[in-house]
């Protein structure tokens, strides 16, 4: 069984690279995405979609309310890092909805793995949701022993890695504390993983594609596209 998780702030080139994996035809390679955003997801629950296409319409209204314009696109950061105040019934429906999604994936991962695929993974939820501080809520520290405890890590984690005020310029949507936050949350939780590794993420893309590959290869050697009968 063979998985890979590429991760990385915002601008790092995760789900570029990530393509590049699948399409090149360098591997066998399968597409996971392992994120908390329901419009990136290659697949995911209903619920979880609904859920996301509430929080959407929620910020919406926050910004009517502040007379702003509601045509702009609502990002990411903007939808899951808002304060939700909506009580305890709800939170312990949403770590139901979050740990059957998790498990969704992981389920959609082990088979195409059992089929002889690396599965490459666009972020990883025990890094979009470990490694910060420790959550206020119950059920937010709940999530989180799940995904360390009991959730199976990835068998190699590459964290591709650039300044923060580098993949600003790239992709200027969160601010740079925030980048510099999350670089710090990765770093603190590779070091819970077995492999986990850095890769500069500075420079061009086909050359952060090339390193990956090679330390993809390198782990677990190379399984091309077309070995052992197997198809895309």
């Amino acid at each position: 069984m063979t998985a890979v998780a590429l991760i990385g702030c915002d601008g790092a080139g995760k789900t570029t690279v990530a393509q590049m994996l699948v399409e090149s035809g360098d591997l066998r390679v399968r597409y996971v995405y392992m994120g908390v955003n329901a419009q990136s997801s290659n697949v995911s629950l209903p619920t979880t979609r609904l859920v996301h296409a509430l929080k959407v319409r929620d910020v919406k209204k926050e910004r009517a309310a502040r007379g702003e314009s509601t045509r702009e696109p609502v990002s990411l950061h903007s939808v899951e890092h808002r304060k939700d105040t909506r009580g305890k019934a709800w939170a312990a429906a949403r770590l139901v909805n979050r740990i059957a999604e998790e498990v969704l994936r992981q389920t959609i991962s082990s088979w195409y793995q059992l089929r002889g695929y690396v599965v490459v993974y666009d972020r990883h939820f025990l890094f979009d949701y470990g490694g910060g501080k420790a959550p206020k809520r119950a059920t937010d520290r709940i999530h989180r022993w799940f995904l360390e405890n009991v959730y199976p890590e990835p068998d190699l984690v590459l964290f591709l890695d650039a300044p923060s005020e580098v993949l600003f310029a790239r992709k200027p949507e969160v601010p740079i504390s925030y980048l510099d936050s999350r670089r710090a949350a990765y770093l603190r939780q590779g070091e819970r993983v077995k492999r986990f590794e850095l890769v500069d993420a500075t420079q061009s893309v086909d050359k952060v594609y090339s390193e990956v590959l090679r330390r993809i290869e390198g782990q677990f050697g190379s399984r091309r596209q077309g070995e052992d009968g197997g198809s895309r």
